[in-house]
């Protein structure tokens, strides 16, 4: 093994990294700023970088520089033994995938997302449904490629969170279900019903600055980062530039606002990834489970918490005097934390979101063991949704139809979001054993200490550790739904149940 091989191998990987950031932008850029007639020629620049993206991260170089490590593995340190596995196994799921395959997947992703919008706004299931099938299909065939024909839905978990599996996933899911379903039944029975229709008139800007204040005070770095609108929030870029997005309402503050603390828990994530190991495994997040629970815990443990709106109410009330004039403290506090359930995933409260994930992925084993037939899907969802969320969509738009993900082929991803909430939950209960008196930190508005130690748990720690591991590293004990429950009883039980 020559001396050179392992720094020729960080720089091949640090400029595929760079690539892959340059198409981020034009991503962003996309959904940001581009002039509504421009968009034939930036989906000839997006193929144009994955053209070049794809052959930097399957230089045949690469090949060789990790053969030449692998020979020797015992000349390298730990942290360079974590670059070469993971770079292995990244090059492999690049290099494994004929070219073929990837050109006729992403003409699918490009058709099925056009069909799937038409099939949404028509509430047309049928006319979706051919796409659907040739997703799932290519689905199972990427997974034999891989050599996981045997267990296509684990490998489609293990691409967003590594080290997933079904049977991990579904016994977390079955004790969380458990204790869940009759907790939110108790919530529903209560005869407190918070008032949720209580913000009329917030002016825009105001709440611009004020999200702005707030953001910057839990620690995202605006010099290597910002803030704009978009559809749909979501946060993109590495450690030097960050790009996150909201979305404003004058009638929805508390939308925009716990938009954009979501997106600053993803972002302050990638602002805390080493900044030199950039573009390698040392500085790159987990996975999806993991990236979830940054975001999941300063939006929902954090920023719904007594002590953090201790700090924010006062400079609330003086932006927007007259909007809150007649609103109690406690009114302001029993909205933010408001249970209703809804048909719609996205809209759902922090109480009942899970038991959207667990719809979905019930459906999605269930489609790649082969029983549910594609035209049946519909109807499948609509008893799964009666049975789990207890409401039946009074049409598919509002059904089998309402999420992006499956038009994108992104069949395993959904669990993250639940995993995240799980993550982020024994996370919290650590860090406040850790750090005794962190809510007086945040009532005086000093939230330093539980992001720096999120920074040394998580950040800093890139991907030496797979989902489960991470958890067991820090918490001390395996992935557990029971802080999840704990938690959210702590939270909503004194509201709804005292």
């Amino acid at each position: 093994m020559s001396a050179a091989s392992y720094p020729q191998l960080i720089t091949k990987l640090k400029r595929s990294h760079l690539l892959g950031t340059i198409s981020g932008l034009l991503g962003w850029d996309e959904q940001v700023n581009l002039p509504p007639d421009s968009a034939d020629q930036r989906a000839e620049q997006m193929a144009l970088m994955a053209e070049i993206g794809h052959a930097a991260a399957s230089d045949p170089q690469i090949e060789t520089l990790l053969r030449e490590l692998e020979s020797d593995k015992n000349a390298l340190s730990r942290d360079q033994q974590v670059v070469v596995t993971h770079a292995r196994r990244d090059y492999d799921r690049v290099t494994k995938l004929p070219a073929a395959f990837v050109a006729e997947r992403a003409r699918l992703v490009s058709a099925a997302y056009h069909a799937w919008a038409e099939a949404k706004a028509k509430n047309d299931f049928p006319s979706y449904a051919p796409m659907l099938e040739k997703h799932l299909e290519m689905a199972r065939r990427e997974a034999e490629y891989l050599g996981w024909g045997d267990r296509p839905y684990d490998y489609a978990l293990d691409k967003h969170d590594p080290g997933m599996t079904t049977e991990v996933i579904s016994g977390l899911f079955a004790e969380l279900k458990a204790g869940l379903l009759p907790f939110v039944q108790q919530i529903l029975a209560s005869p407190h019903k918070p008032s949720t229709g209580l913000f009329r008139g917030f002016p825009v800007e105001e709440q611009r600055a004020f999200l702005r204040e707030v953001t910057e005070r839990l620690g995202f770095n605006y010099r290597r980062g910002r803030i704009d609108v978009s559809l749909h929030p979501f946060c993109e870029g590495a450690g030097a530039d960050i790009r996150m997005t909201t979305r404003f309402h004058e009638d929805e503050p508390l939308d925009s606002l716990f938009s954009s603390i979501h997106e600053t828990g993803h972002g302050m994530y990638e602002q805390g990834l080493p900044l030199a190991d950039q573009g390698t495994p040392l500085g790159q997040a987990i996975g999806m489970g993991v990236h979830e629970s940054q975001s999941r815990l300063w939006e929902n443990q954090v920023s719904r918490s007594r002590a953090f709106w201790a700090y924010f109410e006062p400079r609330f009330r003086e932006r927007f005097p007259s909007q809150t004039a007649s609103l109690s403290s406690d009114q302001l506090y029993r909205a933010i934390n408001a249970v209703e359930p809804t048909l719609i995933r996205v809209d759902a409260d922090e109480v009942t979101y899970n038991l959207h994930i667990l719809l979905r992925f019930e459906i999605e084993q269930r489609l790649f063991r082969g029983e549910v037939a594609m035209q049946d899907l519909p109807s499948v969802w609509n008893e799964l949704s009666g049975k789990i969320l207890g409401m039946t969509p009074p049409n598919d738009a509002k059904g089998v139809l309402q999420d992006i993900h499956w038009s994108g082929g992104a069949f395993g991803y959904f669990p993250s979001y639940c995993l995240g909430n799980m993550i982020a939950a024994q996370l919290w209960y650590k860090a406040n054993s850790d750090l005794p008196g962190l809510e007086s930190d945040f009532a005086s508005g000093n939230f330093a200490r539980l992001l720096g130690w999120l920074r040394r748990s998580i950040h800093e720690q890139g991907r030496r550790f797979d989902t489960l591991g991470i958890v067991r590293q820090v918490t001390g004990e395996d992935l557990s739904p029971r802080y999840l429950l704990q938690y959210l009883r702590e939270r909503y039980a004194p509201l709804y149940l005292a």
